[in-house]
């Protein structure tokens, strides 16, 4: 198959060695974090947050909390995606005035819909509206690392640390947040081993059922 973006999914892989030479510039950056900002979510809501570091010796006091992983220090970036503590009514609201403020919608369109999700989301327990927004929240991870490939963007996507640690050292708790995926980004090191490994797939024919 010829096919442009296929080769640059092609070309992407899980960096575990970054050259920290070779910092990303500010145009690539602002086009990830505008990527994190229009990934489709339920209902609309984004209640997630993206958390951007660069300065060296936070990156490198945040290595032990990831298993020491060189990624986190060596990385241009490090993006910690965080999910909301919880969803209240007061965030649905929010929701639904920016609604209205950026599309001119009638309240009388809109308040039904407000009230039942509120409803909805009142009678769900924590545990379940958190699992649904790390849901959410891997939805734009997967578009973080299809852009990263179409724009020649390093990432590597990691779930192997330590939240509360990261939580408690990025004071995210304070700000009502939780971290989920620690997601590094730069350019490879040409020393990394896996650079030139085959990608290893089940291949199209056993992923995909079609229907007729």
């Amino acid at each position: 198959m010829s096919s442009k973006t296929i080769e640059k999914l092609q070309w992407r892989y899980a960096t575990k060695r970054f050259d920290s030479s070779k910092p990303l510039s500010e145009e690539k950056l602002q086009i990830l974090k505008e990527t994190f900002n229009l990934t489709a979510t339920s209902y609309g809501l984004q209640p997630l947050k993206l958390v951007v570091v660069s300065n060296p010796e936070l990156k490198t006091q945040l290595m032990p909390l990831t298993y020491n992983q060189p990624q986190v220090r060596d990385a241009s970036h490090v993006l910690i995606l965080c999910i909301e503590n919880n969803i209240n009514e007061d965030f649905i609201t929010d929701h639904f005035k920016r609604v209205e403020g950026h599309r001119n919608t009638p309240r009388t369109i809109l308040e039904p819909f407000e009230k039942a999700l509120i409803e909805n989301f009142s009678k769900k327990q924590t545990s379940e509206i958190r699992q649904w927004m790390a849901n959410q929240l891997y939805l734009t991870l997967g578009a973080l690392l299809t852009v990263c490939a179409v724009e020649k963007i390093d990432a590597c996507p990691i779930e192997g640390f330590e939240p509360k640690k990261y939580d408690e050292l990025l004071g995210l708790n304070k700000k009502g947040l939780e971290s989920v995926i620690v997601l590094p980004v730069g350019y490879r090191d040409e020393s990394d081993f896996f650079i030139n490994l085959k990608k290893v797939r089940r291949g199209v024919d056993e992923l995909v059922i079609e229907v007729n």
